[in-house]
């Protein structure tokens, strides 16, 4: 078989030409993710050292100041799941990684490995 493309191959070195706009969404969301990962813990470290009150004040405004300089997409509350197919951000299952529409659609086609309708 034929190795699939990813769907992050793709981008350019300088801005997103030729890609749908879902796709800009998951590449934006990608991209801040990945940030996120590489920023974490240092992150952790920061807010600690910030918040020990017995640590001399001046030390605890240098690393406060050092917080304030990283990235701002390093930031784990600017991650939003979307969806993979089609970027959307509302009523996205996490198990799956897609929206209810999708997930729909796919389940009824019977796609989806181990998903069935349900009846009692």
């Amino acid at each position: 078989m034929k190795p699939q493309p990813s769907m992050f191959m793709h981008v350019q070195a300088r801005g997103y030409h030729g890609v749908s706009v879902s796709e800009k969404r998951n590449l934006r969301d990608h991209k801040r993710r990945i940030l996120a990962a590489k920023y974490e813990l240092r992150g952790k470290l920061y807010k600690a050292v910030c918040r020990d009150p017995e640590l001399p004040s001046d030390m605890r405004d240098k690393f406060r100041y050092k917080l304030s300089k990283l990235p701002r997409n390093s930031n784990m509350t600017r991650l939003r799941n979307r969806c993979i197919f089609t970027g959307r951000s509302r009523g996205v299952y996490q198990k799956f990684r897609m929206s209810r529409i999708v997930f729909r659609t796919l389940a009824n086609k019977g796609e989806l490995m181990g998903v069935k309708k349900a009846s009692w």
